[in-house]
């Protein structure tokens, strides 16, 4: 028996099926493999290459791939594999994440059901090195078009937490003109306000549901992302105070507009300071972003928004001219 094999009690009776560990990086074809053609049935429009795999595993966070992941093999080869880890969402608690990628062909067979059931194992095992007297809860996504794993999650005992809706511009035509409130100015961003920015939209954590604690770890991988593309951000400094009070982070990702044949830049990382909120500073942060991807050359634009924003942040981006076209859940469940 390979040392690095998982047995799983009731796993499906599959000819040639068995579970085992993660063997670093000659695992990374396969799992883009896996991951690509589970996105493609899904719908998931994500970015996929075995760089991209080997870049995320190297800076994880709270995970030992070696340990918190478990590989599914047919005959040797590899179809589907699961991942988890946890982190600190105080004052919500501590979070246990999984993600789990199965390839089409091999869903609604009992996989997926045994992968979520050994990863969340191995979850309460990590959980029990907690201290605790904190809050435990299991965390998983289902995105718009996973109905299989949405029945898989409520079966397992999840239930709905949190909506969240992916909104599209389709065009970049006639955007519209939303001037900048008094008392305030765009300025280039220069690397000494890396910072202040970086501090300006961890501020206020109970305006951002799942907001994790600002650290200086995460910070520099900020830093180094490739969506970290402060030449095309929109920032608003109160002129009496000399501080940032608005911004929207925009990026454009080259590589997957090439690989999904499109022209789509991102109006994300949208904040405003809470003393310059009710004055239409978002909105006109936003049409400036806008403009900015159509000087690029982009033809529409995306975001994702919280259904539960305090701030109705859904007629926000309506009024900009975005439309929903999907929505993902969060799903919960206690650690027990």
């Amino acid at each position: 028996m390979p040392s690095n094999q998982i047995i799983i009690e009731n796993a499906p009776s599959i000819p040639g099926l068995r579970f085992r560990h993660f063997r670093g990086s000659d695992d990374y074809p396969a799992m883009a493999a896996v991951l690509t053609l589970s996105d493609q049935a899904d719908k998931i429009e994500r970015q996929v290459t075995v760089d991209s795999i080997a870049a995320s595993y190297q800076n994880l966070i709270n995970c030992d791939p070696y340990q918190d992941m478990i590989i599914a093999e047919i005959a040797g080869g590899v179809v589907g594999y699961a991942r988890g880890w946890w982190e600190d969402q105080t004052p919500t608690g501590l979070l246990y994440r999984i993600n789990a990628f199965l390839l089409p062909a091999w869903r609604r067979k009992g996989i997926g059901s045994a992968m979520q059931a050994w990863m969340e194992d191995r979850m309460r095992t990590i959980a029990a090195t907690h201290p605790p007297e904190q809050k435990k809860l299991f965390h998983v996504t289902a995105f718009h078009y996973q109905d299989g794993k949405a029945r898989l999650l409520d079966k397992a005992g999840y239930h709905p937490e949190r909506y969240f809706y992916n909104m599209v511009r389709p065009t970049l035509d006639d955007i519209p003109d939303f001037p900048l409130p008094e008392g305030v100015e765009l300025r280039p961003v220069c690397p000494m306000h890396y910072w202040e920015i970086w501090e300006s939209f961890h501020k206020d954590p109970e305006d951002e549901w799942g907001y994790t604690e600002a650290t200086e770890e995460k910070y520099q991988e900020w830093l180094v992302h490739p969506h970290f593309q402060p030449n095309r951000w929109q920032i608003a400094w109160d002129i009496s105070s000399n501080q940032t009070v608005g911004h929207v982070l925009t990026f454009i990702d080259d590589k997957e507009n090439q690989q999904f044949n499109r022209k789509r830049g991102y109006t994300e990382g949208v904040g405003v300071d809470k003393s310059w909120r009710r004055r239409g500073l978002a909105r006109a942060l936003i049409v400036r972003s806008l403009q900015a991807q159509k000087e690029a050359g982009m033809s529409e634009s995306a975001l994702a928004a919280d259904s539960d924003s305090q701030s109705g942040v859904i007629s926000l981006y309506e009024s900009c001219g975005f439309q929903v076209v999907s929505r993902d859940t969060i799903y919960r469940k206690p650690v027990s």
